[in-house]
């Protein structure tokens, strides 16, 4: 039996019937090979670099429901104060029921406006009757970040929409 006493550089040497590698070639090559195709941790590794980023995806994606809710609420605000305002029979009550009802719309919502603002277009009480008109209402609002995003947040983002209402053509207007 021939005995080979060095490990060869490179390739293994092919074998014939009946030779033997001698034992501390064994077992440097077998410690080699785990050395580079060993995976033991490798998906340990993985997870934490994936988990930091997967938090983050799901943080943005929370944010922006909270956004977009809050951009729906102030736009359902619009609509329904300018249709209470269409419905009212005087200018002066237009007002009156256009500003109640965005607050009303807002509070139901359970958007905490930091600085709102609500104008109700009321010109088309002063056209006669049987002429198209329509109220319209615009609804600011200015939400801190802290009750859409992240409580303790700073800043605040101003959300603004319009909303019109036909009044009734051939009814009374004052």
């Amino acid at each position: 039996m021939i005995a080979v006493t060095r490990a060869p550089r490179g390739p293994l040497p092919m074998l014939h019937r009946g030779e033997v590698l001698h034992r501390e070639s064994r077992f440097r090559d077998r410690t080699r090979a785990r050395w580079r195709h060993d995976d033991r941790g490798a998906a340990a590794v993985e997870l934490t670099l994936m988990v930091p980023a997967l938090v983050l995806v799901l943080g943005l994606l929370v944010a922006g429901g909270r956004l977009w809710f809050a951009r729906t609420a102030v736009v359902e605000a619009a609509q329904t104060a300018a249709r209470a305002a269409s419905l009212a029979r005087t200018a002066g009550q237009a007002y009156h029921d256009g500003q109640g009802a965005a607050a009303a719309s807002l509070a139901t919502a359970g958007l905490v406006c930091g600085n709102r603002t609500v104008i109700i277009g009321t010109g088309a009480f002063g056209v006669p009757a049987g002429t198209p008109a329509t109220v319209t209402s615009v609804v600011e609002c200015s939400v801190p970040f802290g009750d859409i995003l992240l409580p303790g947040m700073p800043g605040s983002i101003r959300l603004s929409s319009r909303g019109t209402a036909a009044l009734d053509t051939y009814r009374s207007r004052s």
